[in-house]
């Protein structure tokens, strides 16, 4: 801590002494110039008629305290003094001259430094005329009163004396200040390293100049012996002959050397003293007040103009200088700052090409495409060079165009900031494009509006999924409603067969008992029911829940043998065409179904056409890989197409042709099901419907339906159908939950010939079999209550009875799909020979399969 305390009072002392020396050199200086200029002033004695020097102290100390401050005093002092003493001057004088040129310089000073910049008062033009204007008044008339006062307290001179030796001196000391003060601040304040060799001959130059022109002009060495007589004419006007220096002034100051000026006017002020000194042209003696009025206006005129004026040309150049550094500055900024954009947009370019998916384009205020990435090119078909420059509405519709619809984004951006783009657009090509995206604008600092940047995406594929998505929505529940219209449909088809079966096969129980006098109602209760179990038929197989009996059939003999039913469904007034190429495939189908489906889309036909028509059925095979109808198709289909002349069907009606209990019939005239039908049955086969319809032109139907190219064709041999009874009554167990149908069943039985036993459930007949009652055949219904249903009855049967025919009945069941396909049912509602043809088929399939066995056995 001591020593630390120790090295600062070492450094303070240091920088004390230090300072102190300083001060000391500078008044030693100035106090040296003083003395100096006091003695080449004594060298001109003839200046100053009261034998005074020429007063430039005043000049000089006003320089220095404007370099120095006022520090500088006693220098100053000591300096005014030193003449005085050394001419022998009273202390009263001594102490005049002294205080006054100290006032005069601290006046001076404090002017110059308020109103005119201080030392730099010579850096401007307005600030030198303000430096000589205070030299003039009220510095030197400061300097001079004081001094004259003090001489006049020491003299006493007259009145008329004072006033004439006060405007020599100030005069004297005007001009003195006016020349001297500039050259001293100046070199003391320019920086001598600044001053190149250019400047030093170009000062020295400069000086010779004005030298010669002084000399001339002013010197009394013209005139004298030292120079020749030839010069006598010119003498009366050499004077004007002064003038001239204004030129190389004037270039001096034009140069803006401030310094040069100020030497070379101080050179040439000095010449003109040494004539003044003299008395010679223009400067008589005989006019001593007229002569100093003359080197007056002589030192403003070589000093403050051309000084004024290089101050001018200084400041321009320093103008320049700085404008240009500043220019180079922005230069250098604008570089970096272009570097550094550039830099920018590569990256940005770099990104926005990266962007794969998004067409990202400018725009400027107008609109116009400024900027445009790959992926634009990509989406919309134009290259940059095609582009650019172009109005961004090219790529909306004619029609928005028309309607202002791109001026209108543009106008939402601007207000909003960012606007939501939804809609169609055009590309190159003409295509046209489903796009989503923004317009944003984009603005300065300030607010101003730059431009906007277009972003957009090609959604076409997005809003085609989800048209397709909408479609299939639509697709699925319609497919719902129909499911459940068909699990609907079911179920009251199921109990109705029942009461079907009950009311026709006791209308035929009826027929073999009653009087012959009711074969009217008994036969009108038969067509009820037949029409009935046509009307079940119809739902079930738009439901898909019709049990199907599908063989392999020629379609093309096929409908050739349905072609008279076909013709009775129609009326007289309808052409029947076909159009059947040879060699078309094989289909698999429930035949009945397919006679049904042909005679259902005949009868709609036909009532399309009331005044007569056309009625046209064609077939073709077809490979389909697509949508058609609400399904995907895929392979090998045979298309039936069933065309009429007639009304038509509207378009918003077309797509419920196929939806059940709709029709554009009158009440009563139909029931709605028969396109039903249709429309089950194409899709329970595996295919599908379509319908194509103009109004007043007609309707096209289109059933597609698998083919079975690789299977062969079911064939049926011919066998009579012996209604011959069996030698011994075989028995038949009936297996049904209602007591009612059972009876009904039992006595169709009976009436073939065959003994009956009953049993309401699965369970009790498989206890009768345990107890070993014979049974010839069991004839069950599918769908009873408790554990076993007749599905797995049958199968029971099959595992423990191998040799006893099973047989199925239903009117609908779902648990029909899980029954074997070599397993027979027989469909609800069904008279005495659809039972007899049934049995029959069995018993044939019987002989088949027992003569395969024989067949084996003796193989074996």
């Amino acid at each position: 801590m001591e020593r630390a305390r120790f090295a600062k009072a070492e450094i303070s002392a240091f920088g004390s002494a230090r300072s102190a020396a300083t001060y000391l050199v500078e008044l030693s200086i100035a106090a040296a110039s003083y003395v100096g200029l006091a003695e080449s002033a004594l060298l001109l004695p003839a200046i100053n008629p009261a034998a005074t020097p020429l007063w430039p102290p005043t000049g000089f100390a006003l320089a220095l305290v404007l370099l120095r401050g006022y520090r500088i005093w006693p220098a100053i002092l000591v300096g005014c003094l030193s003449p005085y003493l050394m001419a022998g001057r009273s202390l009263l004088e001594l102490g005049s001259v002294g205080i006054g040129t100290l006032l005069a310089a601290f006046a001076g000073t404090w002017l110059i430094s308020r109103w005119s910049n201080g030392h730099q008062t010579f850096d401007t033009p307005a600030s030198i005329a303000k430096f000589a204007i205070i030299s003039f008044a009220p510095t030197t008339m400061i300097s001079s009163t004081v001094a004259l006062a003090g001489f006049i307290l020491a003299n006493e001179p007259g009145f008329s004396d004072s006033v004439v030796t006060w405007l020599t001196w100030w005069l004297a000391d005007a001009a003195g200040t006016l020349v001297i003060a500039p050259v001293v601040v100046l070199w003391a304040m320019m920086p001598l390293r600044g001053f190149s060799r250019w400047n030093l001959l170009e000062l020295v130059a400069v000086s010779i100049l004005v030298s010669v022109i002084g000399i001339v002009a002013y010197s009394p060495l013209v005139g004298s012996s030292l120079i020749g007589n030839d010069l006598n004419v010119l003498l009366p006007y050499r004077s004007l002959l002064g003038f001239v220096v204004l030129l190389p002034l004037m270039w001096a100051g034009l140069r803006g050397n401030q310094r040069n000026v100020a030497t070379a006017a101080l050179i040439f002020f000095g010449i003109a003293v040494w004539g003044f000194s003299v008395g010679s042209d223009p400067f008589p003696k005989t006019d001593l007040n007229g002569a100093l009025l003359s080197l007056f206006v002589l030192s403003i005129s070589v000093s403050v103009p051309p000084l004024a004026l290089a101050a001018a040309i200084a400041t321009r150049q320093n103008t320049e200088a700085y404008l240009l550094s500043v220019q180079d500055q922005l230069n250098r900024q604008i570089e970096r700052k272009n570097l550094a954009l550039n830099s920018v947009r590569r990256h940005f370019q770099i990104l926005i090409e990266g962007v794969v998916d998004y067409a990202i384009f400018a725009l400027d205020k107008e609109g116009h495409i400024a900027s445009w990435n790959s992926a634009a090119q990509k989406i919309m078909g134009y290259t940059a060079e095609e582009i650019i420059g172009k109005h961004f509405g090219i790529f909306y519709r004619p029609d928005e165009r028309r309607a202002g619809a791109p001026d209108r984004a543009l106008e939402l951006a601007s207000q909003r900031g960012k606007h939501e783009v939804e809609g169609w657009r055009i590309r190159k090509n003409g295509t046209p494009f489903f796009i989503t995206g923004s317009v944003a604008s984009t603005r300065d600092d300030a607010g101003n509006l730059l431009g906007f940047i277009n972003i957009l995406r090609d959604a076409t594929e997005r809003r085609d999924a989800e048209e397709k998505l909408v479609q299939a929505r639509e697709q699925l529940a319609m497919s719902q409603k129909m499911e459940a219209i068909g699990k609907l449909t079911g179920g009251i088809a199921h109990d109705f067969n029942n009461l079907l079966m009950i009311i026709g096969g006791s209308a035929q129980i009826f027929a073999r008992l009653l009087d012959p006098k009711l074969p009217r109602a008994i036969e009108a209760i038969q067509n009820a029911a037949k029409r009935g179990e046509s009307l079940t038929r119809q739902l079930l197989t738009f439901s898909r829940h019709q049990h199907l009996s599908p063989t392999v059939v020629d379609l093309n003999a096929s409908i050739k043998n349905m072609r008279t039913m076909i013709e009775s469904s129609l009326r007289g007034n309808i052409v029947y065409n076909e159009n059947i190429g040879d060699g078309v495939w094989p289909v698999k189908v429930d035949l009945a179904e397919l006679e049904l489906a042909i005679v259902n889309i005949a009868v709609n036909a036909r009532d399309a056409m009331p005044s007569g028509g056309t009625f046209t059925l064609s077939v073709s095979d077809v490979t389909i890989n697509q949508e058609v109808g609400d399904n995907r198709l895929e392979g090998a289909f045979l298309a039936i197409a069933f065309s009429d002349t007639g009304t038509g069907i509207p378009p918003n009606l077309l797509s419920k042709m196929f939806d059940p209990f709709f029709t554009t019939k009158e009440v009563g005239k139909g029931t709605g099901l028969g396109l039903s039908q249709v429309y089950g049955f194409a899709h329970q086969a595996g295919g599908t419907v379509t319908a194509d319809s103009e109004v007043g032109q007609g309707t096209t139907i289109t059933v597609y339906l698998p083919s079975c190219a690789d299977e062969q064709i079911t064939s049926k041999k011919a066998s009579a159908k012996t209604k011959a009874r069996h030698s011994q009554r075989q028995t038949v167990l009936v297996v049904d939950d209602s007591a009612d149908v059972a009876e009904v069943t039992s006595s169709l039985f009976e009436h073939l010939g065959y003994e009956t036993i009953y049993r309401d459930s699965a369970e009790a007949a498989l206890k009768l079999l345990e107890a070993g009652t014979k049974i010839d055949l069991v004839f069950s219904d599918i769908v009873m209550p408790g554990t076993i249903d007749g599905v797995g009855l049958a199968r029971e049967i099959r595992s423990q009875y191998p040799n006893l025919p099973v047989v199925l009945t239903t009117g609908y069941s779902d648990a029909a799909k899980e029954a074997p396909s070599n397993l027979r049912i027989l469909r609800k509602p069904f008279d005495i020979e659809a039972l007899r043809d049934f049995i029959h088929d069995i018993t044939a399939s019987e002989i088949i399969d027992t003569i395969r066995r024989a067949a084996g056995v003796k193989h074996g």
